[in-house]
């Protein structure tokens, strides 16, 4: 068999050289579809990004016109590597989600709202009702933006940066490396960014209530608090929901410095 399937690589070139270059191809995108934003949705169903990520392997491969792997090519190395650059391509995108989820449960908490959870089925998890709510929003302003054309595009740049048959990543060529470190270190940050006008204005109202204890004890402010609480936030949030899509947009609008 394998003497068989040399003496074809023999005869086709082209066609060896494009089934190499398509499975390195097809790792690549398999790692950029699990981490990127949108299409790493859980509602997709496995089916469907295997095909997609067939058909655009399909077309890349068409484009880039590989030529013979080298002669000490290891396959297994540039799977991985390739992998690698897919999946890190995806997930600078999906921080900027992490971080916009991480200030839904800050205000989410301090609204009293901590019980109420439903299942993600993006993560499998538990997680709040104003975190799904703004992770919705999110992908929305991101597609929005035209996000998934910057994904596209950055992936579709990473091969002039990162040939398909390398063996180091430089990563100083891929991505702004300083940039990508301020904002790795700033997702909770960002996400206080996001929440601080609720914290600040549930902060007073706690100020407020904890003065009413002391002038009135008779005032069971404790029940108080669990009715004001979620509506006094609610009203917040519905007052400064345009700025926090401002703020959003700008945030997804700072990824494209990233490539």
């Amino acid at each position: 068999m394998e003497n068989m399937l040399a003496e074809i690589a023999k005869l086709f070139p082209e066609f060896n050289a494009a089934i190499a270059c398509g499975i390195v191809v097809f790792a690549r995108m398999l790692g950029f579809i699990r981490f990127a934003p949108v299409l790493n949705r859980k509602e997709l169903p496995g089916v469907v990004k295997v095909a997609l990520a067939f058909l655009l392997t399909v077309t890349l491969v068409s484009v880039l016109k590989p030529g013979l792997p080298p002669a000490n090519h290891s396959i297994f190395l540039s799977v991985l590597l390739n992998f690698t650059v897919g999946a890190m391509i995806g997930y600078m995108a999906q921080l900027i989600l992490i971080a916009v989820n991480s200030g839904a449960d800050m205000i989410n908490m301090q609204m009293g709202l901590s019980s109420a959870m439903v299942l993600d089925p993006t993560s499998q998890a538990q997680v709040s009702i104003l975190e799904k709510a703004f992770a919705m929003l999110g992908i929305l302003i991101f597609i929005n933006l035209g996000g998934v054309y910057w994904l596209f595009q950055a992936f579709i740049r990473s091969f002039e940066l990162f040939p398909i048959y390398a063996v180091t990543i430089p990563l100083e060529k891929i991505v702004n490396m300083e940039y990508l470190i301020k904002m790795t270190s700033n997702v909770l940050y960002m996400g206080l960014q996001l929440a601080s006008p609720v914290l600040l204005a549930t902060l007073g109202q706690d100020i407020i209530l904890g003065v009413i204890s002391k002038t009135a004890p008779q005032v069971n402010v404790f029940q108080l608090s669990f009715l004001f609480k979620p509506v006094f936030g609610a009203a917040i949030l519905i007052w400064i929901l345009p700025m926090l899509v401002n703020i959003i947009s700008d945030y997804f609008l700072s990824f494209s410095q990233i490539f």
